[in-house]
């Protein structure tokens, strides 16, 4: 059975990804490594609690000593590495964790992996030349858009704020590491996700709880600020495929072409809770208030999919319309 480390998995997406991979690959242990902050949960992972071939371990992708012995112990022939500080405003007030975390964390567990797996640059162990590091990265680190174009993997990167500079970063360091010493590594750049298991922090579980809860919803300046969503488990297949058949050191876009304001997100949302859970006196659209933009506000971000589509042959299953949906129904069932 081929041991897999997978990092941050008591996440949203990791989450979601772990169930999935372990249903499809009965050939597969899984090796979870999950600090536990404040934006993991063991709750995430109750539908993988009784299988044997998926064990928890709690500890930092910081810690050289405690890699080394996972390495060993579990003899690691794979790494799919989710785990990141990822809230912006929270980078915003505190980015020297983002940095430790994101840049040092990944450039540690990369480390260990290239010498458990390496006896020298370009030269595999005997055993291990099948080995990969899969890094889950961001669309955040191209920067922003205009009104029109798209990212592909070919966008010089721009970061804007500490969030995406340490992720920006930790992709430099991986891709440092197939052009030095010959790694088999492979990097996915997202665009916002979304689904059950969410941080009630992000932008549509917010929306969701405050509404149901009659509080004010808040949306930063505007609310014309555009996103790309895909659904979370769009996003897992997309990561499987890579990890299994994208090409050495390239770079993979994942995103579900559903470009949508903060503005129309939260007006979809705020008609399915009217349809499905009417609130007394109004619409849930009333409780809508603007709040003072944050700073380094992105404006618009949104992913040219089609290396992935036409070299890999994924294809988003939801669009926006279906994925709220269930969004929406598996977070009712949270917070009513």
């Amino acid at each position: 059975m081929k041991s897999i480390l997978v990092t941050g998995c008591a996440g949203f997406i990791g989450s979601n990804f772990v169930p999935y991979f372990l249903e499809k690959y009965p050939e597969y242990r899984l090796i979870n490594l999950d600090l536990l902050t404040y934006a993991g949960s063991l709750e995430n992972l109750t539908e993988v609690a009784d299988d044997p071939r998926h064990e928890f371990v709690r500890g930092d992708i910081r810690n050289r000593e405690l890699l080394e012995y996972l390495f060993d112990k579990y003899d690691i022939r794979g790494v799919i590495h989710f785990a990141a500080e990822s809230h912006v405003d929270n980078s915003i007030r505190n980015p020297g964790i983002f940095v430790e975390t994101n840049v040092n964390g990944t450039f540690t567990l990369l480390d260990v992996a290239y010498k458990k797996w390496m006896e020298k640059p370009f030269h595999y162990r005997e055993g291990y030349e099948g080995c990969r590091f899969h890094h889950i990265s961001t669309d955040e680190v191209y920067g922003t858009l205009g009104e029109t174009g798209l990212f592909t993997e070919e966008t010089p990167y721009a970061p804007n704020s500490p969030y995406s500079a340490s992720k920006a970063s930790s992709d430099m360091i991986v891709r440092s590491y197939v052009e030095t010493y010959g790694m088999d590594a492979v990097i996915t750049n997202c665009s916002n996700n979304y689904g059950p298991k969410q941080h009630d922090e992000k932008l549509i579980p917010t929306i969701i709880r405050n509404a149901l809860a009659g509080n004010p919803i808040p949306i930063y300046g505007d609310g014309l600020n555009i996103r790309d969503w895909l659904y979370v488990l769009d996003h897992c297949k997309g990561i499987d495929l890579v990890y299994h058949t994208g090409k050495k050191g390239e770079t993979y876009n994942i995103g579900g072409r559903n470009e949508r304001t903060n503005l129309q997100i939260v007006d979809r949302i705020c008609t399915l809770l009217d349809e499905k859970v009417p609130r007394d006196g109004g619409s849930y659209k009333d409780l809508v208030t603007f709040v003072e933009d944050r700073a380094g506000h992105d404006r618009r971000y949104a992913i040219d999919a089609t290396k992935i589509e036409n070299e890999l042959g994924w294809r988003a299953d939801e669009n926006f319309d279906t994925g709220i949906v269930k969004t929406v129904d598996w977070y009712l069932k949270k917070y009513r």
